[in-house]
């Protein structure tokens, strides 16, 4: 495995560069590891909800956790805010970091990450083909 470690700067979405970086990187398979850092805006999709929630105001990230490819991501996130309240949700465009987010993800080299239709959810889910090993 490898990993890959990174900055984001203020202003910088989280999302939209998380699948930058893959990609850019043409990473199959990968997932993250952790990040630290701040947001002053989330845009969310909690759970059994169609519809995002914006939310503004000063955030700690406290968990990013997901599956990243450049063929689709799939990414949830913990913030607190200034009281400790955390909660969690689906990460969407929208979240705009605030001083800083620290993230090391670890790239899965064996594998292919897909988001195929599944019929039985009506969403697009992972999909994990075996890549053959590099012949050198």
């Amino acid at each position: 495995m490898l990993p890959i470690a990174f900055r984001l700067h203020p202003g910088q979405d989280l999302l939209v560069e998380l699948e930058r970086i893959a990609r850019e990187q043409a990473i199959e398979a990968a997932g993250i590891l952790t990040c630290v850092g701040s947001l002053t805006t989330a845009t969310l999709r909690f759970a059994n909800q169609e519809e995002a929630t914006l939310l503004h105001g000063h955030f700690e990230i406290v968990s990013l956790t997901g599956v990243l490819s450049r063929h689709g991501s799939h990414v949830h996130i913990a913030i607190s805010d200034k009281h400790g309240k955390t909660i969690g949700a689906h990460l969407l465009e929208g979240c705009k970091i605030y001083t800083t987010a620290e993230i090391i993800i670890e790239i899965i080299p064996q594998y292919r990450f897909l988001r195929t239709f599944d019929k039985q959810t009506g969403y697009p889910e992972l999909e994990i083909k075996p890549l053959p090993p590099d012949k050198e």
